[in-house]
């Protein structure tokens, strides 16, 4: 599957931060994450590179970029590219607090108490304009900010009791997972945090996008049963192919061969002139830095899983110049494929393979 369109310079960023303490649930924030770059892919496929783009920014309990440090986090906060990537470095319209671990209200209270400094940055994120959305317990952290007296808010019904007795200006909402009250969101449970991205889309993007996400994120089973009992009757035509499609696929069976733009057009059945307006329109790159990405792309494989030299590599990617080669990947991932290899490699390095014989 080709990957979404590259959005261009002028498509609408919403940013997001997630602040990520020690006790924090790693799923709550993957998941949310998982659900922000599903509506990107939705928004791209229906407005490709113009498309609004949620962006996001992993940050420590002291607010600072979690992505320049070492250890797991860094992986999944990948600043956009290309011309985005100046946009996404103003400030937040939103912060999203996951849920932490917690036995019980006394430690729930401690993680509070030790974290005061947060809760200050909710509440200016809050003076300033910005969307605070809680999952579970967060709601501790975003109701010591002391601006959300008076708001509504889903909780467990576990911590329902505590809450009330810690904030008793905030008003709980039972019988139902999501609340959204003004510029706090909150979700009771990791499930209903799709309910809480699908009205985040509709206040970043509007309705149209919101009521495409809801579709996709909502559980369906009556629309199950008809999509199955049309396909059932053919009444689903095999999905026709496309320029871009025949283009890629061809592109993909022919990575390690010299690129040919008149062959690609061939391949793809247009002329060289309509495939360049194509990929420019629809990922806003050319053929050729499409593939260089795709490139690329195995590149990192072979690194990671082979003992081939970089030599080697280049030529099975594509590349008959080794210098080449190394200047292409640097463009395209930040490091040298040397230096790729030694982060992550996924076997043990040669020497542990050795067995001394005595």
């Amino acid at each position: 599957m080709p990957p979404p369109p590259i959005p261009s310079a002028t498509a609408p960023i919403f940013r997001i931060d997630i602040p990520l303490l020690p006790e924090s649930a790693a799923g709550s924030a993957l998941q949310f994450i998982d659900l922000l770059r599903s509506t990107n892919l939705l928004a791209s496929l229906r407005a490709g590179a113009s498309s609004p783009r949620f962006a996001w920014q992993l940050l420590d309990a002291e607010g600072q970029p979690l992505g320049a440090l070492p250890g797991p986090w860094a992986v999944y906060s990948p600043p956009p590219a290309g011309p985005q990537a100046a946009a996404s470095a103003g400030p937040a319209q939103a912060v999203f607090l996951p849920s932490f671990h917690a036995a019980d209200l006394p430690f729930i209270r401690s993680v509070a108490s030790r974290h005061h400094g947060l809760s200050r940055r909710v509440g200016l994120a809050l003076d300033q304009g910005q969307r605070v959305l809680t999952q579970g317990n967060a709601a501790w952290l975003a109701a010591q900010s002391g601006r959300l007296k008076g708001r509504q808010l889903s909780l467990p019904w576990f911590y329902m009791a505590g809450f009330k007795r810690d904030f008793p200006d905030i008003h709980l909402v039972a019988g139902q997972d999501m609340v959204a009250d003004g510029p706090w969101l909150s979700s009771a449970l990791p499930h209903s945090l799709s309910e809480m991205v699908i009205a985040l889309v509709h206040h970043a993007m509007g309705d149209e996008l919101g009521q495409v996400c809801a579709s996709v994120f909502r559980p369906d089973h009556e629309r199950a049963r008809a999509a199955l009992q049309a396909n059932a009757q053919q009444h689903f035509p095999a999905t026709r192919d496309s320029t871009l499609a025949r283009a890629i696929a061809w592109m993909e069976s022919h990575l390690d061969e010299p690129y040919s733009l008149p062959l690609l057009a061939a391949a793809a059945a247009v002329s060289t002139r309509t495939l360049l307006r194509h990929f420019q329109q629809e990922l806003s790159q050319s053929p050729l830095d499409y593939l260089h990405g795709l490139r690329c792309a195995r590149a990192k494989v072979l690194l990671e899983l082979t003992l081939e030299s970089v030599p080697s590599i280049a030529v099975a990617c594509g590349y008959a110049d080794p210098a080449a080669f190394r200047r292409i990947f640097v463009r395209h991932t930040g490091i040298a494929p040397a230096e790729y290899r030694r982060r992550h490699a996924l076997r043990a390095p040669r020497k542990r393979w050795r067995v001394d014989v005595r």
